[in-house]
C-alpha cells in the first residue's frame, strides 16, 4: 500500500465518521480494533463513536495535519463543538469549545487495527468559567 492510498483511506474514514455512516465503518476499522490499549472490536468502536455523536450533536472531525509512515497514520484533528453536558469530566454544559486531538493509528490490511488518542483537555478547561 502506498502512502497516498493510506492517506486516501484515512480521509474516507473521517468522511464516514462525519456522515455518521455506521454501515460503512467496517470498511475502515478492523474487527480486532483497539483504542488506547483497550480491545474494543468493531462493535465497541462503533458504539463509542455513536455515543460521542449523541453527547456532541455538532461533532465534526476536521483534519489539520496528516502524516503517513508505512502502516501508521498520525493526525491532528480539530474540533469546534458543543457538548451537551459533561465532556471528559468537565462541565461543558452546552458551551461551544475548541480543541485538538492528536491521534495515531496502526493499519493492517487497509483497516484501522489500533488507535492511540490524546485530547487537549487543558485547552477545554481554559475555555470554561472557573
Amino acid at each position: 500500500m502506498s502512502y497516498k492510498d493510506l492517506g486516501e483511506i484515512y480521509r474516507e474514514y473521517i468522511a464516514c465518521l462525519n456522515a455518521q455512516d455506521w454501515e460503512r465503518l467496517g470498511e475502515f476499522v478492523s474487527e480486532n480494533a483497539k483504542h488506547n490499549g483497550r480491545p474494543f472490536g468493531l462493535g465497541g468502536y462503533c458504539a463509542m463513536l455513536k455515543r460521542d455523536f449523541e453527547e456532541i450533536p455538532d461533532l465534526f472531525f476536521d483534519i489539520r495535519l496528516l502524516v503517513v509512515d508505512g502502516a501508521n497514520v498520525a493526525s491532528r484533528l480539530w474540533f469546534e463543538c458543543t457538548p451537551r453536558a459533561l465532556f471528559m469530566g468537565l462541565a461543558v454544559n452546552g458551551q461551544r469549545v475548541r480543541f485538538a486531538e492528536n491521534v495515531f493509528y496502526r493499519f493492517h490490511e487497509g483497516r484501522i487495527e489500533e488507535v492511540w488518542s490524546v485530547i487537549d483537555k487543558a485547552a477545554i478547561e481554559a475555555q470554561l468559567p472557573s
